[in-house]
């Protein structure tokens, strides 16, 4: 499956109360971006998420990854191009430990057992989590769950990486660790967030979702310059971006400052 290309075309969704989560919804990510949903809570983003690799199914509209729409007949070609990390690591972490945790999906793509080592050891190494492997995942700290998460899915060599609320939870440290793999990775990364100092530092474009339309799609700094709409759509700017009420200066970024 080509992986090019991940885009969405007049998707709507509604759930079985009723209720429509997604109207008309069109956008086209390509290769190597980094790319952040945002919006407030009830706008749509962990259901625009969970589209992309098929854990949801449009009540209208497509989505497609590379030349492939998204469908049932295809989900297990789709899951292996997107990775989807989910915002509670515990939805994600369910085996005695950390090693059998990251080594269940190329498992079960039937790897050799020397291919699965090398996986597990791989994805491990690339969130130094490798010193985890033989512990149980219910030991971990959240930062360090976090990162588990992720390597279970960089075990299935995704092209797409899918990220619900990655630094949410997090202590300053464990967030700070988080961002500094997110900027590391290569990968085409789509993320939704409420961190948008976060957001400013790993994505270059910002995809807003209001009430379950996209109200705006655009390079990062120019949509979080423009407090008209983020107050429309129930946001404010990143506190970097705010000045301070005693001194009337911008905050000055963590990473900037170190």
């Amino acid at each position: 499956m080509s992986h090019h290309i991940v885009a969405a075309d007049a998707l709507c969704f509604s759930y079985p109360d009723g209720t429509a989560a997604l109207k008309e919804v069109t956008f086209c990510i390509h290769h190597g971006e980094s790319v952040a949903v945002i919006g407030a809570n009830g706008a749509g983003k962990s259901t625009l998420l969970q589209h992309l690799n098929g854990f949801l199914t449009p009540t209208s509209g497509t989505v497609r990854i590379g030349d492939a729409t998204v469908t049932r007949d295809n989900l297990c070609d789709v899951r292996k191009t997107v990775g989807m990390v989910f915002q509670n690591p515990d939805d994600q972490l369910f085996m005695p430990t950390v090693y059998e945790d990251v080594a269940f999906g190329p498992r079960n793509l039937g790897m050799s057992v020397a291919d699965v080592e090398r996986k597990v050891r791989d994805a491990l190494a690339a969130v130094d989590a490798g010193h985890l492997a033989a512990k149980p995942p219910y030991r971990l700290s959240g930062g360090e769950k976090k990162r588990v998460a992720i390597a279970t899915v960089l075990a299935m060599d995704p092209a797409i990486l899918v990220m619900d609320e990655p630094t949410a939870g997090l202590d300053p440290f464990a967030r700070r660790e988080v961002i500094g793999l997110l900027k590391a990775f290569s990968h085409t990364k789509i993320i939704t967030s409420h961190d948008l100092d976060m957001v400013a530092e790993v994505c270059g474009r910002v995809i807003v979702l209001h009430a379950g339309q996209l109200r705006a799609d655009g390079p990062t700094g120019q949509l979080f310059a423009d407090r008209s709409l983020l107050a429309a759509c129930h946001l404010e700017p990143p506190l970097s971006m705010q000045h301070c009420a005693l001194c009337g200066r911008a905050a000055t970024p963590l990473s900037a400052a170190a």
